[in-house]
């Protein structure tokens, strides 16, 4: 060791003392992240494009293993560093830091890596999807949770080192004073969405892709985080609801047990109207559509009103934005059609005209009178 450091001393005696120990470290992080953009170049070059999913591996771990070889390298090098007590003190405390950060970077990075290889097994993209948003749903919430709780426990940690937040912190916590209640109240909407995400995840009231009614728009929930859901609404704008809502509050999910929905269409017609003559249209209309599933196709008088009776006719489609254009083709074509073949059916008002008493009176007067002048003229 001495050999080396005078070796050291050698090569780098025309630079001030005070900037060798901070330069070899700046030097030893300089090579090591230099091997790393080299091995991972040489890498994907010889995993070729054909390996997309190596590739992929390859940049998520990317950023740990950059850490972690300048963290070795620094390492390695600390100990030949001619650095006074203070700055030996402070590198070491950092370098205890880092390493805290990586563990947490690296079990993060596993996780991901994980969820990722396990979700592989299933696709969104088919219609009959209910098992693949159940699992995609799981494995969504439970990921981000443990990610949370990975950077809790990290960022946890790391402050421990540090002397005066750690008697800080042991102090908070094991009192029962009036800074704990303030500390758990204002983390309270925090912790009841994680709870809220766990119970979700569990329950499953909510899955990836399903269709859902909340605060009157419908959409569909694009995503779920930590503390927040993603509704992606049909006109593509996003409402972000908070997790604690589906758990507290009645809402309305149209895709819960199955993909297949059952559409309504309602008509106003008048009195008059030939009901099963629109009802033979409706099949034909629906035979003809791609959309219908085959399952349900059926018209119904419903209810009645002063000026027309209303018909509702019950269509079913494979999935939720397929039953909506269903129902919008149907009902375009049943207007079209009652316009072109039976304009009688449109609702319209009957008035009937009632003679008052003073034409009833003349209408009387001029009946009796008539045989007396007719026979005055005889």
């Amino acid at each position: 060791m001495d050999a080396i450091l005078s070796r050291f001393e050698q090569m780098f005696g025309w630079i001030p003392q005070w900037m060798v120990g901070p330069g070899l470290v700046a030097g030893a992080i300089a090579v090591a992240l230099f091997v790393q953009s080299m091995a991972a170049r040489i890498i994907k070059r010889a995993l070729g494009p054909n390996q997309p999913a190596a590739q992929a591996f390859l940049e998520k771990i990317a950023g740990p293993v950059r850490l972690a070889l300048c963290l070795a390298a620094v390492a390695l090098v600390l100990p030949l560093a001619p650095l006074n007590d203070l700055w030996r003190e402070q590198l070491t405390h950092f370098f205890v830091v880092a390493v805290i950060a990586l563990i947490g970077w690296i079990s993060m990075r596993a996780v991901d890596i994980g969820a990722t290889r396990y979700l592989l097994q299933f696709r969104l993209d088919v219609e009959e999807n209910f098992l693949a948003r159940k699992h995609v749903t799981q494995v969504r919430v439970f990921r981000r949770v443990i990610d949370t709780l990975i950077v809790l426990i990290a960022v946890s940690t790391a402050l421990m080192t540090f002397e005066s937040v750690k008697q800080y912190g042991v102090s908070l916590f094991a009192s029962a004073g009036a800074a704990g209640l303030i500390v758990g109240l204002a983390a309270r909407p925090l912790l009841s969405n994680l709870i809220a995400g766990v119970q979700i995840a569990i329950t499953q009231p909510i899955r990836i892709e399903d269709a859902v009614i909340i605060e009157n728009e419908w959409g569909w929930v694009e995503d779920i985080a930590s503390t927040y859901v993603v509704i992606r609404l049909w006109d593509w704008r996003r409402l972000v609801v908070p997790l604690s809502y589906f758990i507290e509050r009645p809402f309305q999910n149209w895709t819960r047990d199955t993909q297949s929905l059952v559409g309504s269409i309602a008509l106003h017609v008048d009195y008059d109207t030939d009901v099963s003559r629109i009802r033979r249209r409706l099949e034909q209309v629906v035979r003809e559509s791609k959309l219908w599933d085959g399952a349900v196709v059926n018209l119904q008088v419903v209810d009645s009103h002063p000026r027309s009776i209303e018909l509702r006719a019950l269509v079913s489609a494979r999935t939720a934005p397929q039953s909506w254009d269903l129902r919008c083709e149907i009902r375009e074509k049943l207007l079209s059609f009652i316009r072109e073949q039976m304009p009688e059916a449109f609702p319209r008002d009957r008035n009937t005209l009632s003679p008052s008493a003073a034409d009833l009176g003349d209408l009387v007067e001029r009946s009796s009178s008539k045989p007396v002048a007719a026979r005055a003229r005889s």
